[in-house]
């Protein structure tokens, strides 16, 4: 039997509404699953970030903080650099416990920051216009691209007379205000040149280079004050000992004496000129020097605790003499 007209059209104009019923129902719930799957990827995306962030910010703190580099400068028999050495020929230890080297660089040429001390005693009247003149010579061919020297001169005060810059007829200009003073502020000196080098940034070698006749006379710091700076400073310290006085009993030897063992162990060296005469020599040995060193680096394992100071020695696989920094304080320089 065929149903009545009116209830085929009611089938007719019921069955197109709940389809339509049906595809909203069904679109809907999929904009609230696809609303969903974005809420879920947009909440997990910062936290996968954040922990590559986390991530890439641990190795950072552990470069920068953890990281202890050691410039060691190599000589041969003949005191010569000796240079093409491989990893292989070193060995470093902390605290007497051997460490793995992570970071060999062959001449280095991490920049510079260097202050130049030029002591202006009374005692160095005579020899100040020589040394000024070689100190220049000095900084013309020390100073390249990237590098950067700083001027002080010290009697019983010491005084910056050029920042760290690199331009060179600046800073050999600044030379020709040097006037002498009185008294000897060495380990003030030391001091003061180790802090201003903590105040530059990370990543550059630190140098301090110093004139002097080695007496020591009216500094408010002590000698394991200033050596302790250097140290905490990451500084090389040169001294050029330009004497006065040539006969041991009537010179100050104490201040000779005091600035070799600072120099020796922040892996610096001190040199003793026969004269002003020889002052480029001595100047020449200390550039060929920063240009031939091995740069060393390592995680310390153990790890330190901060601030402990922390033993060191580099060994070299050769018939060589090795001079290197013989400690340094963990996890932090001067400030």
């Amino acid at each position: 039997m065929i149903p009545p007209l009116h209830h085929i059209r009611r089938f007719r104009v019921n069955a197109p509404r709940r389809l339509a019923a049906a595809v909203l129902r069904w679109s809907t719930s999929l904009l609230l699953a696809g609303a969903l799957l974005t809420v879920v990827a947009t909440t997990r995306m910062p936290v996968e970030a954040q922990q590559r962030g986390d991530q890439d910010q641990r190795g950072r703190i552990r470069s920068e903080v953890s990281l202890v580099s050691v410039l060691s400068s190599v000589l041969d028999k003949d005191g010569r650099p000796a240079l093409n050495l491989t990893p292989d020929q070193f060995e470093v230890y902390e605290e007497g416990v051997k460490q793995k080297i992570e970071i060999f660089e062959p001449e280095t040429q991490q920049p510079l920051d260097l202050t130049l001390m030029i002591d202006t005693s009374l005692s160095e009247t005579q020899d100040l216009e020589f040394e000024t003149e070689a100190a220049s010579r000095f900084i013309r061919k020390l100073v390249r691209p990237g590098d950067r020297l700083a001027l002080f001169e010290f009697a019983d005060t010491i005084t910056q007379i050029a920042p760290f810059s690199s331009d060179v007829p600046m800073l050999q200009a600044a030379l020709k205000r040097i006037v002498p003073g009185d008294g000897t502020a060495l380990y003030d000196a030391v001091y003061l040149g180790a802090q201003s080098l903590a105040r530059n940034p990370l990543g550059r070698r630190r140098v301090i280079v110093l004139v002097t006749d080695g007496g020591e006379t009216t500094s408010r710091t002590d000698f394991e004050t200033a050596r302790r700076a250097a140290l905490r400073a990451d500084a090389l310290l040169y001294t050029i000992v330009v004497r006065v006085v040539k006969v041991e009993g009537g010179r100050n030897t104490a201040g000779e004496h005091a600035l070799e063992t600072i120099a020796d162990s922040t892996g610096g060296a001190t040199y003793f000129p026969n004269g002003a005469g020889e002052l480029d020599e001595m100047f020449d040995r200390i550039d060929r020097e920063l240009r031939t060193q091995y740069r060393l680096g390592y995680y310390p394992d153990p790890h330190p605790p901060a601030g402990t100071y922390r033993t060191l020695a580099v060994r070299v696989k050769c018939e060589c003499k090795v001079r290197s920094r013989k400690a340094y304080y963990s996890g932090g320089r001067l400030d």
